[in-house]
């Protein structure tokens, strides 16, 4: 193998190094990712610091300084400025700045990706403001002045919630009715006639 890189002058094994480290991490990453496998870099630093790691709004520079978008950057920074320098004999010049144009668009259409798959996430959390407006029956009576229980089929899902009845009446099991408000995490209900 040291004989088919023996004529590579310094240049030429610089960008071999870079699309040789480079792909190596973006492979194990790859195939960590497909056997699911923990891929955050933590190195072992601890300290009393307290530090809210799961900002989501930090700045563009470290979301594009990430494992994923480093190792995409030299592996296409050394292939395509081996490729210019070697194959298409440009000059140094041209190599350098078209390998750094390869792993800025690199780095560019991982931070897409991450994007779009970041679009994908739900977090699945039923906000209880949003069931006014609701039916349902009456679960567990509601006493007269008290609270009780409603079922409701709220966004597809059939959930119990504590309740009042807005006038403060009483409201026996079974009655339909539907949610007029919500107070902390009771809602105010009327019955439906």
């Amino acid at each position: 193998m040291v004989k088919a890189f023996s004529d590579f002058n310094g240049l030429e094994m610089f960008f071999l190094a870079c699309s040789f480290i480079g792909g190596f991490f973006v492979l194990v990453k790859l195939f960590l990712q497909f056997i699911g496998g923990h891929t955050d870099t933590d190195v072992g630093v601890h300290s009393n610091i307290d530090i809210d790691t799961a900002h989501v709004d930090s700045d563009v520079g470290f979301r594009l300084l990430s494992m994923h978008g480093l190792s995409a950057f030299f592996m296409m920074f050394g292939l395509v400025g081996l490729a210019l320098y070697r194959q298409s004999q440009v000059g140094v010049i041209i190599s350098i700045i078209g390998a750094v144009a390869a792993g800025m668009v690199s780095v560019w259409v991982i931070g897409k990706l991450f994007q779009v798959a970041a679009r994908l996430q739900s977090s699945g959390t039923l906000k209880i403001a949003d069931a006014v407006g609701s039916t349902g029956t009456v679960y567990l009576t509601i006493p007269e002045g008290g609270s009780g229980r409603v079922s409701l089929n709220f966004r597809n899902r059939l959930r119990e919630f504590d309740a009042t009845e807005k006038n403060g009446a009483e409201v026996p099991t079974g009655t339909p009715i539907r949610v007029v408000q919500v107070n902390a995490n009771i809602l105010v209900v009327k019955i439906i006639k």
